[in-house]
């Protein structure tokens, strides 16, 4: 008799095994890999794009095209870092169109601003009013300087600083040599001490949340477009 999925821990998984399994169509090893990298792929997308909606968009694509090819996943990589790099290229491709767009526009004299319509994360955890609002004002605050940061500095803070990539795991993910992940994630250091009070930058680890309803709505998505 075979092994009933649910007696199955997915989360202890080979990512060879989970990948294999998500070449089958197994449904919840699908599920385990959208869930266990969601947030880093949100952080990376938006590290690129700094839009949450075209961010979100950018994941669930990236999604779809490793789903298509995770039958050749070889292990080279962990999964995670496989991931991130498809995503990385997936954003890359957006914001490339964009800027062709916009300078399509631009030589028809027609302005291109767009305001930013909400903020860039909302928590979801239940907390007190006050805490709240303090929370969210940090965040705020944190949120800005890394947007502020250039393009290739924001990418290498979000992987390195926020995600806890290795320089090694960084550069595979960014196709960049290490020695230009170590230099821009001083520069980029450098540049955050000069943005943010010394006390705040502890509170990185608390910024871009991407769980709760968000993730869930994600997985939902993929799911659906896979027809699981």
């Amino acid at each position: 008799m075979s092994v009933s999925t649910l007696e199955i821990d997915y989360s202890a998984l080979t990512d060879t095994d989970l990948a294999l399994r998500c070449a089958r169509r197994d449904r919840d090893a699908i599920v385990e890999v959208i869930t266990a990298n969601n947030r880093r792929l949100f952080r990376t997308a938006w590290s690129i794009l700094k839009n949450r909606t075209e961010a979100e968009e950018a994941v669930q694509s990236a999604y779809m095209q490793a789903f298509a090819a995770i039958s050749r996943f070889e292990g080279r990589s962990t999964l995670s870092t496989w991931l991130t790099r498809i995503v990385v290229n997936e954003a890359l491709g957006r914001r490339r169109a964009e800027e062709r767009r916009r300078r399509r526009l631009e030589e028809k004299g027609v302005a291109v601003m767009e305001a930013y319509r909400e903020t860039l994360m909302c928590g979801s955890d239940a907390e007190a009013p006050d805490v709240a609002v303090a929370r969210a004002q940090v965040r705020a605050l944190l949120e800005q300087a890394v947007a502020a940061l250039p393009d290739a500095f924001r990418t290498v803070f979000v992987l390195r600083e926020i995600e806890g990539l290795s320089v090694e795991e960084t550069a595979e993910a960014l196709g960049t040599p290490q020695a230009t992940v170590k230099t821009r994630l001083f520069r980029a250091r450098r540049r955050m001490q000069e943005l943010l009070a010394p006390e705040l930058e502890s509170a990185l680890s608390g910024t871009f949340p991407f769980a709760g309803a968000d993730c869930a709505a994600l997985t939902r998505r993929v799911l659906a477009s896979l027809d699981l």
